[in-house]
């Protein structure tokens, strides 16, 4: 039964997905007697904490009752607060927890106090591998102190990404489409290039139709300004595109475009290119956990080389485009021997349909 319990708090905390951030998702179950008394799963806007919503479910019924949490309870106060003492103050006989959480303000201090009180305190290890994969973004950030920033791209089984000519239709299915604005919504942010709106004139939103606490934040990568007022992007913006450029850019350009709503930094980088990882640090600082890159190749190796992605995700449709001129999902230099390839490790294959599947992996960082 205890599995049961801890499933449907990881459930329950899933419900949370794009509501949250910059908070982890968390579902808390309370269990007395056998029967479940109270439920919650924090979001953003809702304020309260997963556990504080189920013990005010629970009432007296918490006092000698186990409580089941995806995360460990929080031990400071910020907009609330801490969980722990009011696990505490409730009553609790005993907790069971999926995952410590490593926010320097929690990391461990929670289960001590709960323990400090006389309360049992239970890890739950067949449940750690699914809980840490639902706030891994929250993980990397706590521990990174960055963004985890993932680089998605649609290939053919040769790893091309586009025709030297006509590109026209999608590499991949409906499915994999689809599969794609999943990912959207759990990100914070999404990263292109400038090659990418002048060729495609995308819109870069979350298509998923699904409630999310903040705005998807559109970021565009260009040099000297090159993208057009009358763009999709520009178009629609609504407190939620911001371009980044260098010094080298247009004045009058900037001024029309931040005219328009749009968001204009300045990130001078080597060779008169934006610097990415400055992006990515500019994001961190808006407490962005995640973001998700959907350029174009030279963008992509640029974010491979300068150590900026953290992991891939890689939809393959099964098509060959063949040719020198097709463009590889990476291509920029790149490296000169096969011994200094960029690693990936963690892998993890994803069906999509019958005929198609993605890769997941993690960068192996400072691998030469």
């Amino acid at each position: 039964m205890a599995t049961d319990y801890m499933a449907e708090a990881l459930a329950l905390a899933r419900r949370g997905t794009a509501l949250t951030s910059p908070n982890p998702m968390v579902g808390a179950v309370i269990v007395r007697d056998g029967e479940v008394v109270g439920r919650g799963f924090h979001t953003w806007a809702g304020l309260k904490h997963a556990e504080i919503l189920a013990l005010e479910e629970a009432g007296e019924q918490a006092r000698g009752a186990t409580a089941y949490i995806t995360l460990e309870p929080c031990a400071h106060t910020g907009r609330t607060g801490p969980c722990a003492d009011a696990l505490i103050a409730a009553g609790i006989a005993k907790v069971v927890v999926a995952s410590e959480d490593p926010n320097p303000l929690v990391a461990g201090e929670g289960l001590r106090r709960l323990r400090a009180s006389a309360i049992t305190v239970e890890m739950s290890p067949e449940h750690r591998e699914t809980a840490e994969k639902l706030n891994e973004a929250f993980l990397h950030f706590m521990r990174a102190g960055k963004p985890l920033v993932t680089l998605k791209s649609a290939l053919t089984l040769d790893g091309k990404i586009a025709a030297p000519e006509d590109n026209t239709g999608w590499i991949t299915s409906e499915r994999a489409r689809s599969h794609v604005q999943v990912l959207r919504h759990a990100s914070d942010a999404m990263i292109t290039g400038i090659g990418t709106v002048l060729s495609d004139n995308p819109l870069l939103t979350d298509r998923s139709e699904l409630p999310r606490a903040r705005p998807l934040l559109r970021v565009v990568l260009d040099s000297t300004l090159r993208i057009s007022p009358a763009s999709r992007l520009v178009q629609s913006v609504q407190n939620d595109l911001l371009i980044a450029t260098t010094s080298a850019a247009s004045a009058e350009r900037r001024r029309v475009l931040e005219s328009r709503g749009v968001e204009v930094r300045t990130f001078d980088g080597p060779r008169g290119r934006v610097d990415i990882r400055d992006v990515v640090s500019l994001l961190a600082e808006r407490r962005c956990l995640s973001a998700m890159i959907e350029a174009g190749s030279k963008v992509n190796w640029a974010a491979l080389e300068c150590n900026a992605v953290d992991k891939a995700f890689l939809y393959y449709a099964p098509k060959i485009l063949g040719g020198m001129e097709s463009l590889p999902m990476a291509g920029g230099v790149g490296r000169m021997s096969r011994t200094d390839a960029i690693r990936l490790e963690r892998t993890a294959l994803h069906p999509i349909t019958p005929d198609e599947f993605a890769v997941e992996a993690w960068i192996v960082k400072g691998a030469r």
